[in-house]
């Protein structure tokens, strides 16, 4: 977790200043879907060994991910991440294991109507993501969502909905009840990019193709909230004197634009190789895992 570091290294960014003698602290920050996930969406029996083996050492690691903490909390469930995690896209900061609430970007009433209306005039149904009477909650339509967004929703309600997120609503108005952070729809790109043009220059936007279904997403956020921000934050937040990041898509360029150093997996955006420091070893192979391990378990110094 602490490094002590020496000598001057002259790389395609400059010059990185080593003061010998200086012991620094890092704060290790992994996307998960595409990866630290399999395909499969899951974490490997190897992944959970390694990051329970940092954890032991005091290595500070955590995640930065799209997902909400109930999805991704299950799926680290094995890992022992204690430290404060990044969710839905940077909207949160939350309590790696209570999942309370240490920090959130929500959006005033007239920028969730304003993002909601651009949805609507589209003829688009958005899942809307709310803090209601201090739960993270989501608000649906059972009827005019596209078969792709009916078949998400599938996979977070019903038996699934381990948190009692799940909220169906009959009108517009039920729609942004509470405090709404988040909105996201999968629909056809067209009508996609057009709500993407009408709210790019005020918001955060996200639209991509989805690594599992290969369906368009759109997701929007604030403008304040971002993976970057919050890693900066969180990086503060614990201490920490550098950063060190993995991730594989468009969202993660962002992320990496704050980091000291920055890592993508072979499976990555072509964009976001070009501005890593390295491509290492895809997600199917465990590649942030075995970084990890090399780098930190195997007596080697992190620089």
């Amino acid at each position: 977790e602490y490094e002590t570091c020496g000598t001057a290294v002259r790389g395609d960014r400059g010059v990185r200043r080593r003061v010998v003698g200086t012991l620094m602290k890092t704060l290790y920050l992994s996307d998960l879907d595409g990866t630290l996930l399999r395909p499969d969406e899951r974490v490997s029996d190897y992944t959970v060994s390694v990051l329970n083996r940092l954890a032991e050492r005091g290595v500070v690691f955590s995640y930065a991910t799209a997902r909400s903490f109930a999805t991704a909390g299950e799926i680290m469930k094995e890992c022992r991440v204690s430290n404060p995690v990044i969710v839905h896209n940077g909207a949160f900061i939350v309590d790696g294991a209570s999942g309370q609430f240490l920090h959130c970007n929500v959006l005033n009433r007239s920028e969730a109507a304003e993002i909601y209306a651009a949805f609507i005039r589209n003829g688009l149904r958005p899942i809307v993501y709310s803090v209601i009477d201090s739960r993270n909650r989501f608000s649906y339509f059972t009827s005019g969502n596209s078969k792709a967004q009916n078949d998400f929703l599938q996979t977070r309600i019903g038996e699934k909905d381990l948190f009692q997120r799940a909220r169906v609503i009959g009108n517009d108005a039920q729609a942004l009840d509470g405090d709404v952070f988040y909105f996201s729809c999968i629909d056809d790109p067209v009508r996609l990019e057009r709500v993407k043009e009408a709210l790019t220059d005020k918001y955060r936007c996200f639209y991509s193709r989805d690594i599992y279904s290969g369906e368009y997403w759109l997701e929007v956020l604030s403008k304040e909230a971002s993976k970057a921000a919050a890693a900066q934050r969180l990086k503060k937040m614990l201490g920490c004197d550098r950063l060190v990041c993995f991730g594989d898509g468009l969202n993660d360029e962002i992320l990496f634009s704050v980091a000291d150093e920055r890592y993508a997996v072979e499976n990555a955006a072509t964009s976001l190789k070009k501005i890593a420091d390295e491509v290492i070893a895809a997600n199917t192979e465990d590649g942030v895992a075995h970084w990890l391990e090399r780098r930190l378990l195997c007596g080697r110094k992190s620089i």
